[in-house]
């Protein structure tokens, strides 16, 4: 552990990632007793990217999410409760219910929508950092998306404009080495940060299990960002302990070894950070299970609040579905 690191960062680092755990699993059971409709991307293994990443971002910089992207929302301050209450339909949610796990967001927290499509938030993430260019502002996105997105043409094309306009935009690629079932040297020859050379960024390679490693070149990343720079890639190689979604647990599909799955187990990002924290000195043990308790009365919390909200009224159904804003169109149903 780096001797820079001040112990209450160290130990902050620790809570997110525990909350976003115990978040994941407790999200994993109430899909299992239907409380929560359909599935879930599970973060569970990856989640010193998310706290890495946002760790080093001020509070007016924004991120672009995935459909795997609780995790990138609890770290950037994203409320339990409001995130139980979205996936439980409640009107109390981030979305009033309506969107649902894949599209969660906060504009106020920069938390600009987690997205069920493929790589759809780097152009989204570029959009808001020319805006912050043009208007001076000392603020960065960052664009998060998988593997499996590297292929994508919109995420090539997003890049390619960051460059030329040095945007202030960092690109995270959460390499888990899946796309679903997909090993992504089946469908790509080159690592993803060696393709994001290409077009002429800094981009680097991080371990991805290691939070403080992915802090730290965020930190230079968003430096950069902030200097007028421009964008950088960070490849954070990670992986995943469990299924693509939720309902993969019970599917028995095999194209994982058990010997690969644990083999990245030894790698846990929280259990090592917690051993780390102790060797250094940072924290006791004690310290360390009354973070876990603080956690998991936090989560039980934010599940009784999203049981005890409102469900949202049929009669609003189409509340939200249309503009009714536009200039020179009169609202939706009312004639000119």
């Amino acid at each position: 552990m780096s001797n820079i690191m001040p112990a209450p960062f160290a130990r902050q680092l620790y809570y997110h990632m525990a909350r976003i755990r115990q978040f994941e699993n407790r999200v994993v059971t109430l899909v299992d007793d239907n409380e929560i409709a359909g599935v879930c991307h599970e973060y569970t293994g990856q989640e010193a990217v998310a706290v890495g990443i946002c760790g080093a971002l001020a509070a007016s910089d924004i991120v672009t999410s995935t459909h795997r992207g609780h995790g990138h929302t609890l770290a950037k301050g994203g409320d339990v409760g409001r995130m139980f209450a979205e996936l439980l339909a409640r009107t109390t949610g981030y979305n009033q219910g309506r969107g649902g796990s894949m599209h969660i967001a906060d504009v106020g927290l920069g938390i600009f929508g987690a997205n069920g499509i493929v790589g759809a938030g780097t152009p989204i993430a570029c959009g808001a950092a020319h805006k912050f260019k043009a208007a001076r502002e000392n603020r960065v996105a960052v664009s998060f998306f998988g593997d499996g997105a590297i292929n994508q043409g919109v995420v090539h094309e997003a890049m390619n404009l960051a460059a030329i306009w040095q945007l202030p935009v960092i690109f995270v690629c959460e390499n888990n080495q899946y796309a679903i079932s997909t090993p992504l040297k089946e469908v790509t020859v080159l690592a993803p940060h060696v393709r994001a050379q290409s077009y002429g960024m800094p981009s680097v390679a991080v371990d991805g299990m290691d939070v403080e490693a992915v802090y730290h070149a965020a930190i230079a990343a968003t430096e950069r960002a902030r200097s007028g720079e421009g964008p950088t890639f960070i490849e954070c190689l990670t992986y995943r302990y469990f299924g693509h979604y939720t309902g993969e647990r019970h599917m028995k599909m095999n194209y994982r070894s058990q010997d690969e799955l644990e083999s990245w187990k030894l790698k846990d990002p929280i259990k090592n950070w917690a051993t780390r924290m102790l060797e250094s000195g940072f924290c006791t043990q004690e310290d360390i299970e009354a973070v876990d308790v603080e956690v998991a009365a936090e989560i039980e919390r934010g599940v009784e609040f999203a049981r005890n909200s409102p469900h949202p009224n049929p009669a609003d159904a189409l509340d939200c579905m249309y503009a009714v804003s536009y200039p020179n169109t009169p609202a939706w149903g009312v004639e000119s």
